[in-house]
């Protein structure tokens, strides 16, 4: 048996020059962290004692004769680059919904690679781990999505991540001392909307219109290196801003990114004493992110008091084995 937890992840700036129709030619960068949340995902052999040769648990149950029969995109795929046939059951759980904005999509091909990887007694870094998750979701699947995610996944931590060059992706830890940290958190609330929505078709329209965003995406790439200056030697208060000012140029990306709805949470949420504040992922509902002092959670959270708060903690383990019994495997 072995056991997969892969960690969700938040994503303050540079969001969508994360996609390689961008910084192939452009660069991009981005700054997010890894959260206590996740996706767990096990993997063992399946005993031949059943007419079905795998089991697959997700939303539903799979029993197949199979891996052309799953019906589930990314494990069918994550399968056929491992070379693995039939014999294995694969479950997963996970602490926060789907299509919300925090890359559970990619956690979970993460996850599953992960796990798989070990099942075939192979480890893997994390820096093969992103790129191989990075690989199945863009150019086996045709995914609309882009790099960070798994990136974010793989290595945990709170990171400014950069994309193209020769080196594709690579990860620098941001180091602050825990006063500044824990300063940081305390400033950060985060709610669920309860909208879903699916991220590729958002990103898809986005995508689309890259040529006619670059002003956009230049001016997103920029706030990445101005809140590590923040981060380093500014005031706190300047990374909400921040994030209000890249909230205002994000809406321009698409027409997708936000609604009615969430308009009206951020207004509210600004009004009650957010300094800024964001829809994460793609946009369109899902989680949203708002910057706070202290002294105003309570009238934020009054305002918003019809959609769930959810407490969360930074983490930097990323995707990591919890469990694996060789004698099982």
């Amino acid at each position: 048996m072995i056991i997969t937890r892969t960690p969700f992840r938040i994503s303050f700036f540079g969001g969508g020059t994360d996609h390689p129709s961008w910084y192939k030619e452009h660069g991009g960068a981005v700054i997010s962290t890894s959260i206590d949340k996740y996706c767990h995902v096990t993997c063992r052999h399946l005993p031949p004692f059943f007419e079905h040769k795998s089991r697959i648990a997700w939303s539903k149950i799979e029993l197949v004769k199979s891996r052309e029969e799953i019906d589930h995109p990314v494990v069918r795929a994550a399968l056929e680059y491992h070379n693995i046939d039939d014999g294995v059951e694969i479950h997963t759980f996970a602490d926060l919904p789907a299509r919300s904005g925090i890359g559970s999509s990619s956690s979970f091909t993460v996850g599953v690679l992960h796990a798989l990887s070990i099942f075939k007694g192979k480890a893997i870094d994390k820096k093969q781990l992103a790129l191989r998750a990075i690989h199945l979701e863009q150019d086996i699947l045709k995914e609309n999505v882009g790099s960070q995610d798994q990136a974010a996944a793989a290595f945990g931590g709170f990171n400014k991540i950069t994309f193209g060059g020769s080196e594709e992706i690579r990860v620098e830890p941001i180091f602050l001392e825990q006063e500044k940290l824990n300063n940081l958190k305390n400033h950060l609330l985060l709610f669920f909307t309860g909208l879903s929505r699916k991220s590729s078709e958002v990103a898809g329209e986005q995508i689309k219109n890259i040529p006619n965003i670059g002003k956009e995406l230049t001016a997103m790439r920029k706030m990445v290196d101005d809140a590590s200056h923040v981060l380093g030697k500014g005031d706190i208060k300047d990374f909400g801003k921040l994030l209000d000012e890249s909230w205002k140029i994000k809406r321009g990306l698409s027409s997708k990114v936000t609604n009615p709805q969430v308009d009206g949470i951020y207004e509210a949420a600004k009004e009650a004493g957010a300094i800024g504040g964001k829809v994460l992922g793609a946009g369109g509902g899902g989680f949203m992110l708002f910057f706070v002092p202290p002294e105003h959670h309570e009238a934020v959270k009054a305002k918003l008091n019809n959609l769930p708060l959810v407490p969360f903690d930074f983490e930097d383990s990323g995707s990591h084995i919890i469990h694996h019994r060789k004698e099982d495997a």
